[in-house]
């Protein structure tokens, strides 16, 4: 009876363990790095003047320029209805003399924020450098 004699040979398999470690790892970091990523958009929000401060005279009423949006999605430059195709023209208009290209968005409460956004969109496409976010009781203490 002979005997079989098997040849030890070399392995020629790669190790994947620690490929899989260093993945695993990695997959961790980006996990945890992902959330930390700032979001969101910045907006500058007037703050109501003081009580008893007296309201500004109205050549003051018309440097400031506000892009009013109601329930119906109709759109308003300073109380001018304009459509939101020609509201970047508009504003290139208004903005065309003016140093300070700040304007703010007075939105309906229930409005969609898409709607918002679109048209700080638009109007950041038109050349406005800052766009700020008027609320109700800023809106009130304005009068507007």
């Amino acid at each position: 009876m002979k005997k079989k004699i098997k040849k030890v040979s070399a392995k020629a398999d790669i190790n994947v363990t620690p490929f899989i470690d260093i993945l695993l790892v990695l997959l961790v970091i980006f996990m945890t790095i992902t959330p930390l990523t700032p979001k969101g958009l910045d907006a500058a929000v007037p703050q109501p003047p003081p009580p008893g401060t007296p309201p500004p005279p109205p050549d003051e009423l018309n440097k400031t320029i506000v892009v009013s949006i109601d329930k119906a999605g109709t759109l308003k430059i300073n109380q001018k209805e304009v459509e939101l195709r020609y509201l970047g023209n508009e504003l290139q208009d208004v903005f065309k003399t003016r140093n300070d290209r700040t304007m703010f968005v007075q939105a309906d409460p229930d409005l969609l924020y898409k709607d918002v956004v679109e048209v700080i969109d638009v109007a950041k496409g038109a050349g406005v450098d800052k766009v700020g976010l008027m609320t109700e009781q800023i809106s009130a203490a304005s009068g507007r």
